[in-house]
């Protein structure tokens, strides 16, 4: 049985005359943190898009555990295991932090008419304080999101993704706008999640530093294209990545 969770293969996308990502191939494996980063414009925004949906790419496929994606919605992606974070904050600000979490939930148990006739939980408050406990929220699991620090927030928006159990989080610019200290907590806290659940995450990331501590394995795109791949300390050293990123 093959361990790749996530394949991408060939997959370009124009934009007009305009190539934002051109023949892009990769593999993720279960239970790994794989990076994925590139100066700006490097198509890493619109190749993620791709794969959640998003877009339709002009050229190539995506599969989940050998599963075509083609013209699957991206709100049924989560039936097929894949959860994401968005690059701005999902959290509804006026719901507390256990409602935010219990409604990320909701959409993914029974059927419509099952839940009009079930509990207002739909029986997750349990997981969703698990979640909140996990990360290290209890003590704001009855306040009001927004009134939370940004970086407080992003475990919220956390937490909300691993609602339905996914095999594996696609995580949109995790480490945007955090503090330091709440970045180290957040880092800490998703490896612990892998290491003890399994999942896997697919990072993509401005904050190198963040990426290089988390992930074992890093993609770098540079004009659409993968110009390297290889573990923190060989991109560290890649002639290529230091020229793109320099932009020398």
């Amino acid at each position: 049985m093959s361990d790749t969770i996530l394949s991408v293969r060939n997959v370009s996308k124009r934009f007009g005359g305009i190539r934002a990502v051109e023949d892009v191939s990769f593999e993720v494996r279960k239970g790994e943190i794989l990076g994925l980063i590139g100066p700006n414009g490097s198509g890493k925004s619109t190749l993620f898009n791709c794969i959640l949906g998003q877009l339709k790419p002009s050229g190539g496929h995506v599969t989940i555990n050998g599963v075509a994606t083609d013209g699957v919605r991206p709100a049924d992606l989560s039936l097929m295991g894949v959860g994401r974070t968005f690059q701005q904050l999902s959290v509804f600000p006026k719901m507390t932090v256990l409602d935010n979490v219990i409604l990320a939930g909701q959409e993914h148990h029974g059927t419509m008419l099952s839940r009009l006739f079930s509990r207002p939980d739909m029986g997750l408050t349990e997981e969703a304080e698990r979640l909140i406990a996990f990360f290290r929220l209890t003590p704001y699991r009855d306040t009001p999101a927004g009134s939370l620090s940004y970086g407080q927030q992003k475990l919220v928006d956390a937490a909300m993704a691993f609602m339905a159990g996914p095999e594996i989080v696609l995580l949109d610019e995790p480490a945007g706008g955090v503090n330091l200290t709440m970045l180290a907590h957040l880092k800490e806290r998703l490896v612990a999640y892998n290491r003890e659940h399994g999942t896997t995450f697919v990072v993509i990331e401005h904050n190198m530093e963040f990426v290089m501590s988390l992930c074992t394995r890093i993609i770098v795109l540079a004009q659409g294209a993968v110009i390297a791949e290889g573990t923190p300390d060989e991109i560290r050293a890649n002639p290529e990545v230091i020229e793109a990123y320099l932009g020398g």
